[in-house]
């Protein structure tokens, strides 16, 4: 085969598997490193309850790829290191099980969408929950979360715009307060994810998160809260099980309080 013929046949080949492959969602569809720290900064210093502490937040976009991860702190060591993946699980998990792109049959209980904090699934994965398991279904990619790339860079590159997770699929479900769907005009475009304080806290840092970046347009999109202003908030509906053991939460969606529980019904409406 001429040196010619094998070029064009490569190339033939090439663009035919470009185009077998799933298209890569486009990150310039969500906010910019630059947006999310300083949305995450300014709602760190917000009434959020809790221990006070930094915060590391993702945005992830809607096919699982990483788009950001920034921290709130001024150096690494200001926030919990191991809340870096933990808020780009959250990220995940929101965007994973969450809908809202005008495809949901009519004849749904929620034919705009519905949108699932990851507040929303605690109680559902506990023994016994309808959803039991679902929190091992998914796992981290540990090549992603824990690179050569991020060996090599040291952690000084976590949290600025060249994270080793940024441009990859993190993977990962995490079922306790802290991460939520991103919607533009009701379509979901991704998800957001917080982490380095108590759970409860997580979820109102990563509320105000979401209202900042202007990423909160759930207009139609329906939630388990049943509260149409805040359709994916904190459900604290859990009580005591007389049997012992994980508590009961009357909706099925609840999450426990925390260690100086907010407020949540101070958070901002959606749009």
């Amino acid at each position: 085969m001429s040196v010619q013929r094998w070029v064009v046949s490569a190339s033939f080949g090439a663009s035919l598997s470009l185009l077998a492959c799933p298209a890569f969602a486009d990150c310039s569809a969500l906010p910019s490193w630059s947006a999310l720290r300083a949305a995450l900064t300014s709602a760190v210093t917000a009434g959020n309850g809790g221990l006070g502490f930094n915060m590391w937040g993702t945005l992830i976009a809607n096919d699982g790829t990483v788009c950001a991860v920034a921290h709130s702190g001024a150096t690494v060591a200001d926030q919990w290191l191991g809340s870096r993946v933990i808020s780009a699980q959250k990220a995940n998990t929101a965007n994973d099980f969450s809908l809202g792109n005008g495809n949901t049959p009519s004849t749904s209980l929620f034919p705009s969408g519905l949108s699932l904090s990851t507040a929303n699934l605690y109680s559902a994965v506990q023994p016994g929950g309808s959803l039991y398991g679902l929190q091992h279904s998914n796992p981290v990619d540990t090549e992603v979360a824990y690179s050569n790339e991020a060996n090599q860079t040291g952690d000084a590159a976590f949290g600025t715009s060249n994270d080793p997770m940024v441009g990859h699929r993190i993977g990962g479900v995490n079922v306790f307060g802290g991460g939520l769907a991103l919607y533009r005009g009701g379509v979901k475009v991704g998800g957001v994810g917080v982490s380095g304080d108590t759970s409860c806290t997580d979820h109102s840092v990563a509320w105000r998160v979401r209202n900042n970046l202007g990423l909160d347009q759930l207009s139609g999109v329906g939630g388990v809260s049943g509260d149409p202003t805040h359709p994916d908030n904190i459900i604290y509906d859990i009580t005591p099980n007389p049997d012992g053991g994980t508590g009961i939460s009357k909706g099925g969606f609840g999450h426990p309080t925390c260690i100086n529980t907010p407020d949540q019904t101070k958070l901002p409406p959606v749009h």
